[in-house]
């Protein structure tokens, strides 16, 4: 996770070196993240349901093979379309969320689930901090191919290290088989919809492509629904996603997600601002723009062993809700007090702190209301709105700070920062009121099983 993690954001701050070492526009360039978006997105539920059916061991060493593949490719071209294909291989990656979690939940001892759910879930938010960490040191040194270098070396390190330490494990029901057009169609919406997300302040968002995008996404989505009711064994069960439990588990995903991708965003904008020009922000350059988010990381590493224990006492609604008031707090505190880095440093460190006891409280509420060999495809369903929430808050905000700039300048205003601080807050704070909502075990883990679960008309088992 920490690998995948790595590599999908080290690539954000060397973007413009990238435009020029490549030869293409800044709009060109960002394709490298939108290819990356849209194959993590589509390829991380697909490989979490092929984990439960043919053995989530092998389909954990198959996405971690896509994230080397892809940073060899990166490494040895200097073609900006192989560029995009690397990155699309590099989603692959995307898997290892929804089959460490299922891995987690099958091989460990019971009261061990809690603890090693926290750590693969904070693993992701220590590893988008560290990532732009580590691009401002290589980037001091080197050109912006240390970076996929570095993607590669621990792309490889995660690969050895999964064939020794991981067991295999047994799957014991192989006549389900794979539901090819719920495939087809899932992938059909998602593509759909966060292309329209990722290229609306590009492209107009009332532009024909766009609502033409948006349009396609809703009808396809139907079709897919309509189809997952209606065959015998779904990629993804419609009455699982709906079920009060997971649904609002994956909207506070949504909205996290939102805030996950957006803080980071802002916070290394907002760093990066010239002081003497705009006055406000600090003239950092992206190694210090990368160190102000680091107590991100050590919040969200920290959060993890607490979450483990509040979910173990109290089950995962206290810590997911407390972690989205949390995120809540730090957002509206930059949002009236930023005129110092330690603002940034302190208000970075308790948003981690959030958003790693969301994250570890998260997968726990998945696993309290599906049965074990629905585990990847629920939990990949949850990374899946993380992903389609990030793109939103990384859309949303980005047309935030674009529409109020300094006049005669490109640099947005200091009210256009401090309202997306403002908005990121009140949707962190939202997700925690919604989180309050939830009904789960109180230690939905405590047996290493789901909850108890009973089977509706249909003969399909649900929570």
């Amino acid at each position: 996770m920490l690998a995948f993690s790595m590599v999908q954001t080290a690539v954000v701050p060397i973007l413009p070196s990238l435009a020029r070492g490549v030869h293409v526009s800044s709009s060109t360039v960002a394709w490298l993240m939108t290819a990356n978006l849209l194959s993590a997105a589509v390829l991380t539920p697909l490989l979490g349901r092929f984990g439960d059916l043919y053995g989530r061991r092998t389909m954990l060493l198959i996405s971690l093979g896509g994230l080397a593949l892809g940073s060899v490719l990166a490494v040895s071209t200097e073609s900006f379309a192989w560029l995009v294909v690397a990155r699309v291989l590099q989603g692959a990656g995307g898997g290892v969320f929804p089959l460490a979690i299922s891995i987690v939940r099958n091989q460990l001892p019971a009261n061990r689930i809690p603890g090693g759910i926290g750590a693969v879930s904070a693993a992701m938010g220590i590893g988008s901090a560290l990532g732009l960490v580590v691009t401002g040191l290589l980037m001091e040194q080197w050109s912006y191919k240390s970076v996929f270098w570095a993607g590669l070396l621990i792309s490889l390190v995660a690969i050895a290290w999964s064939v020794v330490g991981v067991p295999r494990d047994v799957v014991t029901d192989r006549t389900v088989r794979v539901d090819p057009l719920g495939a087809l169609t899932l992938t059909g919406w998602l593509c759909a919809l966060l292309l329209a997300v990722s290229q609306g302040n590009q492209w107009g968002w009332g532009s024909g492509r766009i609502v033409g995008l948006f349009i396609a996404a809703v009808v396809i989505a139907a079709a897919w629904a309509v189809i997952e009711l209606k065959v015998q064994n779904p990629l993804v069960s419609i009455r699982m996603l709906v079920s009060p439990v997971v649904a609002i588990t994956n909207v506070a995903g949504a909205v996290i997600g939102f805030g996950m991708y957006g803080c980071f965003m802002v916070i290394s904008n907002f760093a990066q601002t010239p002081e003497k020009t705009a006055h406000y922000g600090f003239s950092a350059d992206v190694l210090h723009a990368g160190v102000m988010l680091l107590p991100s990381a050590i919040g969200s590493m920290t959060a993890a062993p607490v979450g483990a224990r509040l979910i173990a006492a109290r089950g995962p609604r206290i810590p997911l809700s407390l972690g989205g008031l949390l995120a809540a707090v730090a957002m509206g505190f930059l949002a009236v007090v930023n005129g110092h880095p330690i603002d940034l440093y302190l208000a970075a460190a308790v948003f981690g702190f959030g958003v790693g006891l969301a994250y570890t409280a998260m997968p726990a509420a998945i696993n309290s209301a599906v049965p074990i060999e629905q585990s990847g495809i629920a939990n990949g369903m949850n990374a899946v709105f993380r992903t389609v929430g990030g793109a939103v808050g990384t859309a949303v905000l980005g047309s935030t700070l674009a529409g109020d700039t300094i006049k005669g300048s490109p640099l947005p205003t200091l009210g256009a920062y401090q309202e997306a601080f403002w908005i990121t807050a009140i949707g962190c704070f939202l997700a925690a009121v919604a989180s309050l909502a939830m009904r789960t075990p109180l230690n939905p883990m405590s047996s290493g099983k789901p909850a108890v679960r009973q089977s509706d008309p249909a003969g399909e088992t649900v929570a």
